[in-house]
């Protein structure tokens, strides 16, 4: 591919334009890692769950859902006409915002004991586990 010069390119022979055009590379765009992505959608991938044990305990509840069965009843008794839970819970939230850590004490003294209780109860439940009669009485039950 020979370009001829013009006269605005007096100065550079006719050489040096050759070569220069044969060095000029057309560039396309690459496609970015985004397009590739969007282009071809990744199946989801579900999530195994785990079989959980039913002889485990489980973890008490905390001191605002202590307080929450408490306000929903109040609640219910002094609105009757608000049905919808997440009305009542967002009363409950404000409230609890609002009230007092002398308040709250009542409440966090009730889950104190419950979690204790739980660990009482976990510390037991890893001694059976450990010496494998929690597997005896499952096994036990299957009986195909």
């Amino acid at each position: 591919m020979v370009k001829k010069t013009t006269e605005s390119e007096e100065g550079a022979s006719a050489e040096t334009i050759e070569k220069a055009s044969e060095k000029t590379v057309v560039l396309k765009p690459k496609a970015s890692a985004k397009t590739k992505r969007a282009a071809k959608p990744k199946a989801k991938t579900k999530k195994k769950t785990k079989k959980e044990d039913a002889n485990k305990p489980r973890k008490p509840p905390t001191a605002f859902f202590y307080f929450l069965e408490d306000f929903r009843k109040e609640f219910q008794e002094k609105n009757p006409d608000v049905k919808s839970m997440r009305d009542i819970g967002k009363a409950c939230g404000e409230k609890w915002k609002t009230m007092t850590y002398e308040e709250k004490v009542q409440y966090y003294d009730i889950a104190t004991e419950k979690r204790a209780e739980f660990e009482e109860a976990m510390q037991e439940y890893i001694k059976r586990k450990e010496r494998g009669e929690d597997q005896e009485s499952e096994s036990e039950d299957s009986d195909y």
